[in-house]
C-alpha cells in the first residue's frame, strides 16, 4: 500500500510538470525542458562523480554560452559551467566531511601555483574598482580549478581514464569541427563567414582555432601512443585529416603559429636538445633583434599583407603587419592600454576582469583602428599574460607565469625521467604537453581560461601531470 501511495506522488509529480512545461512551451519559454536532464546529472556527481567528470569532457565542445540568447545578460556556458560548479561544491563538502583528496595533490607544485594565482584573485578582488565583477570572476575560477584539479587527479589516477577522456573531448570536438565546415561550406569557405559559422557552440574563429590547435596533439596523441586496430587507426586518422582542415579553414593566425611552435617543442624535447644551448640562441637571437632594431621596423613598415586574404601564406605574413592590419593594431592598442593600466596600479591592478569596463580612457588616440571603441565595450586585453599585468598588477602577472612555467618544468621533466616501461604513458604525456604549449603560446595574442573551451583541457592536463607524477612515483619506489 505504501508502494502505491508512493508512486501515486511520482505521477502527480510527473502530470503537474509536463502541464506546466506544455505551457511555458506554448509561452515559447524552453527552460523548464532541461530540468530532466539536470536531475539526471545531479544523480550521476552524488553516485557517478567519476563518470560525471569524464561527461564533462565530451560536453565541453559542445557547451553552449547564454550570452548567444540572453543579448549578452547571462555569460553561462551550458551545461558544463553549471556541473562543474555542482562538482565544486560537492568536493568541498566531501572533503570537510572526511578528507578525500591525497596529501601529494595539496603538496604539488601545479596546485600551489594555482592557489597563489586564486589568492591573489581575492585579494585584487577586494581592492578592485568593481568588486562584484571581480568576485563573480572568482567564482568562475574557482569551479574550473577547484573540480578539474582536486576530482581530475583523483580520476587520472587510472590512466585508462586519460584515454578515455581524450576520446570523449576529441569525439565531440570533430562534431563542432564537422558542423562548422559543413556550414562554412555552403559560403564557399569565405574568411569573413568563417569568423562566426562555428557559433553558437564558439563565440569566433579565434577561440575555435584555439580549440582546434589543442585538439590537433589529442588526436595525435591517441594515434601515437600505442597500436591499435585497423578500424580505430583509420578513425583516428580520418580525426587528424579532418582536424587539420578545420584548423586551415578557421582563419587564426594564432592557432597556425602555435602548432609549428608546438612542433619546435617537439623537437627540442624529442631530441634532449639542452636548456643551456636553447637559452644561448634565445639571447643571441634578442641580441641580433637590439642591434638590427632600426632595419626590422623598417621591413614591417613596408609590410602590407592584410589578415583578411584567404590565402595561407599572405595571412602568415599578414602576422607581421603593424602598418595597415587592423586586427594587428587593435591588438597592440589593447597591449598598450593595458601597460598604462599597470603603470596607474601597478601593485592591485584594476581587480580581475574589470579590463573591457576600465580601458578605455588609457588607449593611444595615435594607436586607436577603425575597430576601437571610445566606450571601451570591445572585450579583454587579448593576452592571457597582459589582461592580468592590468588587472592585478605585477603579482598577478607573476602569478600567471609562475603557474605556466611550473606546468611545463614538471610535464617536461617529468618525461625525460619516466622509464621506457612505461613509453606509452610517455609518448601520451608528451603530446598533452605540445597541446598546452599550443595554447599558451596562443594566449600571447588572446585569452580564453575564463572559458570552459579552453579551461577543462588545460587543467585537466595539470591533473594529469599530478596524476601521471604520482603514479610513476608509486609504482617505481623501489
Amino acid at each position: 500500500m505504501e508502494s502505491v501511495i508512493k508512486h501515486k506522488w511520482i505521477y502527480l509529480f510527473a502530470l503537474v510538470f509536463i502541464g506546466l512545461n506544455a505551457f511555458l512551451v506554448f509561452q515559447d519559454n524552453y527552460y523548464l525542458n532541461a530540468l530532466p536532464f539536470a536531475l539526471i546529472i545531479v544523480y550521476m556527481a552524488f553516485f557517478h562523480i567519476e563518470q560525471t567528470f569524464l561527461l564533462v569532457a565530451f560536453l565541453t565542445p559542445i557547451s553552449v554560452n547564454l550570452e548567444e540568447f540572453t543579448e549578452g545578460r547571462i555569460g553561462l556556458f551550458l551545461p558544463t559551467e553549471p556541473i562543474l560548479f555542482g562538482l565544486m561544491l560537492l568536493i568541498i563538502m566531501k572533503q570537510l566531511k572526511s578528507p578525500f583528496i591525497p596529501r601529494y595533490v595539496w603538496n604539488h607544485p601545479i596546485t600551489w601555483s594555482l592557489a597563489f594565482y586564486l589568492f591573489w584573485v581575492f585579494i585584487t578582488s577586494i581592492t578592485s574598482t568593481h568588486p562584484i565583477v571581480s568576485f563573480k570572476f572568482l567564482l568562475m575560477k574557482s569551479w574550473f580549478i577547484i573540480p578539474l584539479l582536486l576530482l581530475g587527479v583523483k580520476v587520472f589516477s587510472n590512466p585508462k581514464n586519460i584515454e578515455r577522456f581524450l576520446w570523449l573531448f576529441t569525439s565531440a570536438m570533430m562534431l563542432i569541427i564537422g558542423y562548422t565546415l559543413s556550414r562554412h561550406a555552403g559560403y564557399n569557405f569565405g574568411e569573413k563567414e568563417g569568423h562566426w559559422v562555428m557559433e553558437p557552440f564558439y563565440k569566433d574563429h579565434t577561440i575555435y582555432g584555439a580549440g582546434v590547435a589543442i585538439q590537433v596533439f589529442f588526436v595525435l596523441g591517441l594515434y601515437l601512443y600505442k597500436k591499435h586496430s585497423a578500424i580505430i587507426q583509420f578513425v583516428l586518422l580520418s580525426f587528424f585529416i579532418v582536424t587539420l582542415i578545420g584548423l586551415y579553414f578557421s582563419y587564426t593566425r594564432g592557432a597556425w603559429l602555435s602548432v609549428i611552435v608546438a612542433l619546435m617543442v617537439w623537437f627540442f624535447i624529442h631530441y634532449k636538445v639542452k636548456f643551456k644551448w636553447l637559452l644561448t640562441v634565445a639571447l643571441g637571437v634578442l641580441a641580433i633583434v637590439a642591434v638590427s632594431w632600426t632595419e626590422i621596423q623598417f621591413a614591417l613598415a613596408k609590410n602590407r599583407s592584410e589578415h583578411t586574404t584567404e590565402e595561407f601564406s599572405e595571412r602568415m605574413k599578414s602576422t607581421t603587419n603593424v602598418t595597415s592590419d587592423a586586427s594587428n593594431l587593435e591588438r597592440l592598442n589593447r597591449w598598450s592600454a593595458a601597460w598604462r593600466m599597470f603603470e596607474e596600479k601597478p601593485v592591485f591592478g584594476f581587480g580581475p576582469s574589470t579590463y573591457a569596463f576600465e580601458y578605455a580612457p588609457y588607449q593611444d588616440p595615435d594607436k586607436l583602428t577603425i575597430i576601437s571603441t571610445n566606450f571601451g565595450d570591445g572585450g579583454n586585453a587579448h593576452s592571457e599574460y597582459l589582461g592580468p599585468l592590468a588587472e592585478m598588477g605585477l603579482i598577478g602577472f607573476l602569478a600567471v607565469l609562475i603557474f605556466v612555467s611550473v606546468l611545463f618544468y614538471k610535464g617536461i621533466t617529468l618525461y625525460i625521467r619516466m622509464p621506457k616501461s612505461e613509453d606509452q604513458l610517455k609518448r601520451l604525456l608528451l603530446f598533452l604537453i605540445l597541446a598546452a604549449v599550443t595554447y599558451f603560446f596562443h594566449g600571447i595574442l588572446n585569452n580564453y581560461l575564463d572559458t570552459d573551451k579552453a579551461a577543462v583541457p588545460i587543467y585537466s592536463i595539470c591533473a594529469i601531470i599530478i596524476a601521471l607524477e604520482q603514479f610513476i612515483d608509486k609504482k617505481y619506489a623501489a
